[in-house]
């Protein structure tokens, strides 16, 4: 029977990947009951990482933890065995703020705290997923949480956000190393901005996080300060490597402090989900996501399928909310076709409203199309 692997990301704001799949599969099995269908919900290191690992099998863990705004709120991690996964956007994103955040003062410190909970858990590997974060502290407030000094010309411990790391005089990190013990810790990350400078995390994502001219200037400044003390504490300057401004600065600290080996995140998913393994034995692959745009190409994670199925000799298909690429992009990166719940609609009002009644009917028109005759082959083939 043939074998269709679906590993849709999410469709933001309207559709979980795991409720893609499963209007996709329903669609697929109404037509072709005897097709093989399986369902792998990917992401790429944003939100929506810990319900695709979950679908994979690990179990939900939940924790209390610092949102963005410095308020005690719950959360949860992932887990398998000794492996975590965290996921920013989900612990301190701007999702999970109760109120208004001042991007001065938003904190990273709830990743710390997930982290820590996970390693006292007993977990000794952790993977950590930084996108959609809601600060600019330069992952302060994550190694405070795991057990770093962070203090002020004074002495005093600093404040939260990159108010605080603009106050940072020195940085005690014994602490943080006890407890982090033989933890080995990897982070997901999408973007190569340095941390400070015109590309840097301040000026590129700050006003994204509602920081004006001027506090952009001033969280630069801060970020400056804070890599100059982590500098002289460990003897290496890490600001200008790639990936080190991602999330605010959360990468540079995983990289200088933590000893965090930063990876593309959709490239960690398919590895740690064992795509690979599972597109070996498929006949067709449908990936996608809510906007299927260039921004897609820039390793997300519908392009990581796309790719990694291609090089295994397996047609890929897209499915999307919308889609702005022309056909030589879409065949350049991989994909051999694609279907959009705007042109499945009868209404672009539907696309909205009604997305799994549209992935159905989709399904339902690629197993007419593609499963079926694949079926049919192979029964000719016999």
């Amino acid at each position: 029977m043939p074998r269709v692997l679906l590993a849709p990301d999410k469709f933001k704001g309207t559709l979980t990947a795991g409720e893609v799949a499963a209007g996709l599969a329903a669609g697929i099995r109404s037509r072709c009951p005897s097709a093989d269908v399986v369902t792998l919900p990917i992401a790429d290191g944003g939100d929506g990482l810990l319900v695709a690992f979950e679908a994979a099998g690990f179990e939900r863990v939940a924790v209390r933890a610092t949102d963005a705004t410095g308020r005690l709120a719950p959360a949860s991690y992932v887990r398998s065995g000794q492996e975590a996964i965290v996921e920013m956007a989900e612990v301190a994103g701007f999702g999970r703020a109760r109120s208004p955040h001042d991007p001065m003062t938003a904190s990273s410190r709830g990743v710390g705290e997930a982290i820590a909970a996970a390693i006292e858990a007993g977990c000794t590997r952790v993977l950590v997923g930084i996108g959609g974060s809601a600060s600019t502290d330069g992952g302060v407030g994550l190694v405070q949480a795991l057990g770093a000094r962070v203090l002020d010309a004074n002495g005093a411990e600093v404040g939260p956000g990159g108010l605080g790391a603009g106050k940072a005089a020195t940085v005690e990190l014994e602490g943080l190393f006890k407890r982090l013990g033989a933890t080995r810790i990897e982070v997901a990350c999408d973007v190569d901005n340095p941390l400070t400078g015109p590309e840097g995390a301040a000026v590129v994502y700050g006003p994204q996080k509602g920081a004006d001219p001027d506090q952009v200037s001033q969280l630069d400044a801060a970020l400056t300060r804070w890599a100059d003390v982590v500098t002289a504490a460990t003897g290496i300057d890490y600001r200008n490597e790639p990936g080190t401004g991602a999330a605010g600065g959360v990468g540079f600290a995983a990289l200088a402090i933590l000893q965090a080996q930063l990876r593309p995140g959709a490239e960690l998913m398919l590895e740690r989900l064992g795509f690979r393994e599972a597109v070996a034995e498929a006949d067709l692959v449908v990936t996608g996501e809510g906007s299927l745009d260039e921004q897609t190409l820039r390793g997300k994670a519908p392009a990581a399928v796309a790719s990694a199925s291609h090089a295994a000799g397996v047609p890929v298909v897209a499915v999307a909310g919308r889609c702005s690429l022309d056909e030589g992009r879409l065949r350049s990166a991989g994909f051999d076709d694609v279907y959009t719940l705007v042109d499945e609609a009868s209404t672009p009002q539907q696309a909205l409203d009604d997305p799994t009644s549209l992935l159905r009917q989709i399904g339902f028109r690629l197993a007419g199309r593609v499963v079926c005759g694949a079926a049919a082959h192979q029964a000719r083939s016999r």
